[in-house]
């Protein structure tokens, strides 16, 4: 039992550098949800029940500039469409795990704690009891986001045009410093490079649509090219499943 307390507060811990690059990001979204017509209630609310800080950053621009509620479901369905991607290699981990559990973890599961999650098996494949180190992890990002939200309603109430300051610029360092190091594989770099590439060239697409696109693309490209090792995860995972030690801890 100490052992794995011991792992949910070094999840905890390693993930601290990214929930600092996340910080500004969350107070943007507060204060930009705010600016954009959404009410205190649903700007706290959205980050409560939907935790997903791209998507609200997306939402929030979308309803600024009125596009149309199709518009908005469909972009955010396809920017989260990532986590897809996430779920499926953590396949083989999870498959022994009550449940009700694997639900927290799925709700829970965003880029900051899959990226330290990976981070942290590439260093230690056998870790025992993983679940405990990511939802450590995956709790702190939790945490982080709620009060950052709460810091830009109120900043955005007490602060004009706060959303001009430039805080937004924290979104790409963090994405950056998530993504880059756990760039393992060609695919891994042809999909980053895609969405780099694309995002550039569609910047000046109406209604986000240019992020919703590059986002499809890239996921495309990196489903084509990692197919056969994607194929083999969701095999290993019906085959062979996780050490059942992991499991009811």
């Amino acid at each position: 039992m100490k052992e794995t307390k011991k792992l949910f507060w070094q999840g905890a811990r390693d993930i601290i550098p990214l929930l600092i690059a996340a910080a500004p990001f969350g107070i943007v979204y507060g204060a930009l949800a705010q600016a954009n017509g959404l009410s205190t209630l649903a700007t706290i609310g959205m980050s409560l029940f939907v935790f997903a800080g791209s998507s609200q950053f997306v939402a929030a621009t979308l309803v600024g500039v009125g596009a149309a509620l199709p518009v908005i479901l469909l972009t955010v369905f396809i920017v989260n469409l990532r986590h897809m991607l996430y779920s499926i290699s953590m396949m083989p981990l999870v498959g022994e795990l009550p449940q009700k559990l694997r639900l927290i973890m799925s709700f829970w599961l965003t880029d900051e704690a899959y990226a330290t999650l990976s981070k942290r098996l590439l260093d230690e494949p056998k870790m025992a009891h993983f679940h405990r180190y990511y939802l450590g992890a995956a709790f702190a990002m939790y945490f982080n986001w709620q009060c950052c939200t709460l810091i830009g309603v109120f900043l955005g109430q007490q602060v004009p045009d706060l959303t001009k300051w430039g805080l937004d610029v924290a979104m790409v360092v963090a994405f950056v410093g998530i993504v880059v190091p756990i760039l393992q594989n060609k695919a891994q770099w042809a999909c980053a490079g895609t969405a780099f590439i694309s995002a550039l060239l569609t910047f000046s697409w109406p209604h986000q649509t240019g992020l919703l696109f590059s986002s499809l693309l890239a996921i495309l490209v990196g489903l084509f090219l990692s197919r056969d090792e994607y194929a083999k995860v969701v095999h290993d995972s019906v085959e062979i499943g996780p050490n059942k030690d992991n499991a009811n801890e």
